[in-house]
């Protein structure tokens, strides 16, 4: 019999990284998604992340994810616990919130 686990896929369903240019309000956009083999997400991280408006949490200004095993929220240097429902709700709140925050930064560049 053979004793080796079989091996479980998980495929990287999103990858991708967003630069804002300066002018535009600096910073960068990253979305990171892992699903199992059946499309399930297991694995997920939204982040806003600007080293001119926040230094702590890797330049972490706002942030979704599940990464510790649980859900949670990043924001400024601080986490909290967020109440998770699906993704794509998570996924909405994230895309709101960061969008107010580049408003406002927009609209403070000299």
């Amino acid at each position: 019999m053979d004793k080796r686990k079989k091996s479980i896929r998980h495929l990287t369903a999103i990858d991708d990284t967003v630069v804002i240019p300066v002018k535009e309000g600096n910073g960068t956009l990253r979305y990171f998604v892992k699903t199992d083999h059946k499309g399930k997400i297991i694995r997920y991280s939204l982040a806003y992340i600007n080293f001119h408006l926040c230094t702590k949490d890797n330049g972490r200004v706002l942030g979704f994810d599940n990464c510790h095993g649980y859900h949670h929220r990043h924001y400024m240097g601080k986490e909290e616990n967020i109440n998770f429902s699906t993704f794509e709700e998570i996924a909405e709140h994230f895309d709101k919130e960061w969008r107010i925050l580049h408003e406002k930064i927009k609209k403070n560049k000299p």
